[in-house]
């Protein structure tokens, strides 16, 4: 009876472990693409264009231009994106955050970057990178990419393991989604006056 009963145990967190993966993850699909409601099926569906020229410009502010599954429909079942980063000399700074459904591999085509991320040991893994190179971020952890060249920008494409990554801001989750000051003072060990100003500065830098 006892034996029965581990082996019963054993099997439902298998269960739960494997439904757990599926459910963080893209669903797999049974046909060779998905198309939304009245749409027409050709060539065109299946390309993006918001990509073009994109390379074009000089950044003053951190810009993103995402091809996710909002943006091209045609990425619905394939688990896959793409993100192309454009950040400005002198201090452009993705702010730590993460992307709870996919890994990030980002290729750094322009310029120069430090990344970094932290891992479920709070260790942090930082590196500067070079035109060509690739760095990971791994699923679901936080990290961040600054651009401390102070006269060139810094350009990257990023591709995701996902249709629909997702992005969680560290800051604005923290500092503005209306979470209460004396519980935020309490937990940075600050004074409700000194979680205002990080809010004011957030509002004022969105």
């Amino acid at each position: 009876m006892a034996l029965r009963f581990v082996q019963l145990l054993v099997i439902f967190v298998l269960a739960l472990a494997t439904s757990q993966r599926i459910l963080a993850s893209d669903p797999d699909i049974l046909f060779d693409y998905l198309v939304p409601p009245n749409n027409k099926v050709d060539a065109n569906f299946f390309t993006y264009t918001g990509f073009r020229d994109i390379f074009d410009d000089v950044p003053g502010t951190l810009n993103v231009t995402k091809a996710t599954l909002a943006e091209f429909p045609a990425l619905n079942g394939q688990s896959v994106s793409y993100a192309i980063l454009k950040y400005p000399a002198n201090g452009g700074v993705n702010p730590p955050h993460t992307h709870p459904r996919a890994a990030e591999l980002l290729f750094l085509v322009g310029g120069s970057l430090e990344v970094g991320f932290v891992d479920t040991k709070n260790v942090l893994y930082t590196q500067k990178l070079k035109v060509g190179d690739l760095f990971v971020f791994p699923k679901g952890l936080v990290h961040y990419q600054y651009n401390s060249d102070a006269n060139l920008p810094a350009y990257a494409v990023s591709a995701f393991g996902s249709a629909n990554a997702g992005t969680v801001s560290v800051p604005v989750s923290v500092f503005g989604t209306g979470i209460d000051n004396a519980i935020l003072a309490k937990s940075f060990k600050t004074d409700v006056g000194t979680v205002k100003k990080l809010k004011a500065g957030l509002t004022t830098h969105k």
